[in-house]
């Protein structure tokens, strides 16, 4: 049985990745679950210079979901590749780094230093909903998410994967313009703005007041935003979005998404996705598909 997917030229040997800001630096789940098992790993967003994060409170229980606002907190690109990198290099499996960042310029020193490392690919956040500047201030601006894209692109020869934001109207024009600069995909998607106020003190929750709402309350609303690109977009797709066992990532593989990640559910289960990928193979054994690739895109609309 075939669980191999590609996206342009970068080949997982399963279509599950683990989210960025969700696992850490990957290396910290070692004690959970087999991380050589996964399709990928992406990393926690990396910018240039070391970054605090917004101060707390920084993350918010909500029904289905988690408001977080973490704002980026990061060890930054020199101390990555000092202490967390030789540790992933040594892992039998894709490491992808999400680079963040407040402007054009600092995107491509980013990719441009860790080129030169033994790294598969490059996730490329314009759409963090929890910092000041850069993050959907460049999301939401097709001009910016061209203008990263191109200048990305045209900095590395790795794969490069634009993450998109929903907070827009039509997310497939955003996909539209990050193929039309050469992105080799697009993951989708990104956080929803989201807001909680305690109701005994009467202020916001997060210090951030607003923050990003993940987990499976987004997941329909993910997927309708990953239908949309699919169907107006030739480029492929990384479905994110409240995946919390192998029929909610088969429902993103069905509609087109050629791999999913796992975002929130990591701190439920840190075990999950290699259930999620355990749960792929035993669909596709019972459906009788020898291959994950015919399940990929195989929605029915009439």
């Amino acid at each position: 049985m075939n669980l191999k997917v590609k996206i342009g030229n970068l080949e997982l040997k399963n279509p599950v990745l683990v989210a960025s800001g969700t696992f850490g630096y990957g290396i910290e789940s070692a004690d959970f679950l087999d991380l050589n098992q996964l399709g990928g790993i992406i990393t926690k967003s990396l910018s240039l210079k070391p970054r605090k994060g917004n101060p707390p409170k920084r993350i918010a229980e909500t029904p289905a979901g988690m408001l977080n606002a973490i704002g980026l907190a990061n060890i930054g690109v020199e101390k990555f590749i000092e202490e967390k990198l030789p540790l992933l290099t040594k892992l039998n499996t894709k490491i992808i780094v999400n680079i963040a960042a407040s402007s054009v310029e600092e995107y491509v020193e980013c990719v441009r230093i860790l080129d030169k490392e033994e790294i598969d690919a490059f996730e490329i956040n314009v759409s963090c909903p929890n910092v000041k500047e850069g993050g959907l201030e460049f999301g939401r601006s097709l001009s910016k998410v061209g203008e990263i894209t191109g200048k990305v692109v045209a900095s590395t020869n790795k794969p490069v994967i634009i993450k998109l934001t929903p907070n827009v109207t039509f997310i497939s024009e955003f996909a539209k313009v990050a193929k039309e600069e050469g992105a080799t995909a697009v993951s989708a998607i990104n956080t929803f703005v989201g807001m909680a106020v305690n109701v005994f003190t009467r202020k916001p929750k997060l210090s951030h007041i607003t923050g990003g709402l993940s987990g499976p309350a987004i997941r329909p609303l993910a997927l309708a935003k990953v239908f949309e690109i699919v169907q107006n977009v030739d480029i492929p797709v990384i479905g994110i979005g409240g995946i919390t066992n192998s029929e909610d990532a088969l429902e993103f593989l069905i509609t087109g998404a050629k791999a999913v990640q796992i975002g929130t559910h990591n701190f439920v289960d840190p075990s999950a996705p290699i259930k999620i990928i355990k749960g792929i193979e035993d669909y596709l054994r019972n459906f009788n598909f020898k291959d994950v690739n015919e399940v990929i895109g195989s929605l029915q609309l009439s």
